[in-house]
């Protein structure tokens, strides 16, 4: 018995010490060496007959993973919007692999269900939110989404006297999905796995944020009539424009309107006293999804679904059966609020960065990002033929190259520049569509990410759009 916890001891030990080295090399690594292809190769042998040594099996596997993987925990990663996975949610991810527990009910696992207690508890008052609201603990906010849409689904054909999770929708009450032109894929993929669809919708004209135009709301309420579901957006993944709330969710719910905020990353606004004026009045939607890996820096997966009836959210996603124990009154039971039954522990990571951080550290971790964006972009915009296409009101900018150019000349220049980016591998960003036309995105969502590092990638950026798209204004040196 003493040799083989020996041997574990030396296993996490080298687990451990694969992980640091990998992190260590992250500032000065932003793109994989491999692609999939390669790494594919890699990977590919037959099944083998017989087992391998445990630490050989670990270090094979770094050693095999690494030229394949992004280096999102990076400072110059840029590609999406993905927090650092901060060491210390790493390490309390650590031990939540190591306990092993499913946190599918609070007998199961009573230290997990405890934490997401408490966690819901301190995330509901940092984001400024309901305290009655009950919060499930998901993957991300596309099952975020999922989550706190079930919940609307059911309550709004409940009002209209159908009873959707028994009967499912055969035969219910037509619902209406009311939801802005440029809403998040995920949110449609949601509408589809709930069989509300994700093309039988309402869709709302946009400003050039991304923002719903009030203006359209009052025509479009006056076109249908019965249950509504209405999804808003804070944080547009392109722009980081936010919807307004103070206008749009009143005349919603005089219209007896579910009103859902997809705020993936855009809800963490409500934590810092900088940007709350942005997502002013998002408090007085239903239901809320949200990301722990982005700006809460957990590690992946972590999300939370965020709903104001307690009883809408259990109606939806309670798991039943005689072999699972029943809470009693004041226990809270994790399997109400999500719609996986086994699943990972994701409070424990959850209660360490709230823990770690605390209400200033998690305003200043978002302030210091948005204030490296705006710095990003009144870098980039200095230079001749870049231009910045969003207002940089958050952590989010897209700008094109030789913006003084025909458009299909521009698009050219960008994608090319992105090529050279990449090639060069100082930050990592990803290329997109906006309206119609090619940009290069940057979401600046990394605890690391200074002045100094937005300066860097800035500077990196200028270099490689001069060596594509305007040679000749620009001789080296």
């Amino acid at each position: 018995m003493g040799d083989h916890m020996s041997a574990i001891a030396s296993l996490f030990q080298e687990a451990a010490r694969l992980a640091a080295a990998f992190r260590q090399s992250a500032p000065a690594r932003h793109v994989p060496r491999h692609d999939y292809a390669a790494s594919l190769a890699t990977f590919d042998e037959p099944l083998p007959a017989a087992g391998a040594d445990m630490g050989d099996v670990i270090r094979e596997l770094a050693e095999s993973a690494e030229p394949g993987l992004h280096f999102t925990t990076g400072p110059r990663f840029f590609g999406w919007v993905i927090g650092g996975s901060h060491p210390v949610g790493v390490a309390a991810d650590f031990l939540t692999s190591a306990w092993g527990q499913n946190a599918g009910n609070h007998t199961a696992a009573p230290a997990a269900a405890a934490v997401e207690t408490i966690s819901a508890r301190w995330l509901l008052d940092l984001l400024k939110l309901p305290g009655e609201s009950s919060v499930g603990f998901v993957t991300g906010a596309t099952v975020a989404n999922f989550t706190c849409l079930a919940a609307a689904r059911g309550e709004v054909l409940r009002r209209a006297g159908w009873d959707g999770d028994a009967k499912g929708l055969f035969g219910a009450p037509e619902i209406t999905v009311v939801i802005g032109d440029d809403a998040h894929t995920t949110v449609f993929s949601a509408l589809q796995f709930l069989g509300l669809g994700h093309d039988r919708v309402l869709r709302l004209p946009t400003d050039a944020m991304g923002r719903i135009d009030p203006a359209a709301l009052p025509g479009a309420l006056a076109s249908f009539t019965g249950p509504c579901i209405a999804v808003l957006q804070a944080g547009q993944i392109n722009t980081g424009g936010f919807d307004d709330f103070v206008s749009l969710i009143p005349a919603l719910k005089q219209k007896g309107a579910w009103v859902h905020i997809d705020g993936a990353f855009g809800l963490w606004a409500q934590a810092s006293e900088k940007f709350r004026h942005l997502s002013r009045g998002v408090e007085a939607a239903d239901s809320w999804a949200t990301d722990g890996h982005k700006w809460l820096q957990t590690p992946y997966d972590c999300g939370y679904a965020i709903v104001r009836d307690e009883l809408a959210h259990r109606r939806a996603m309670t798991i039943a059966a005689s072999y699972l124990p029943l809470a009693t009154e004041g226990e809270r039971d994790p399997s109400h609020y999500v719609p996986e039954l086994s699943r990972r522990a994701r409070g424990f990571a959850t209660w360490a960065m709230l823990k770690h951080l605390g209400r200033d550290g998690i305003a200043a971790l978002i302030d210091q990002c948005c204030a490296s964006a705006r710095l990003l972009a009144e870098h980039l915009a200095r230079e001749p033929g870049i231009a910045i296409l969003n207002e940089v009101t958050l952590n989010q900018l897209i700008l094109r190259f030789a913006a003084d150019r025909p458009d299909e000349e521009s698009d050219a220049i960008t994608r090319k520049t992105i090529e050279k980016i990449r090639a060069e591998a100082t930050l990592f960003a990803g290329g997109a569509k906006w309206r119609g036309r090619d940009v290069l995105r940057l979401s600046v969502t990394n605890f690391q990410t200074t002045a100094d590092e937005a300066r860097l990638a800035a500077d990196s950026i200028i270099a490689a759009y001069r060596s594509v798209g305007h040679p000749a204004d620009h001789p080296s040196g």
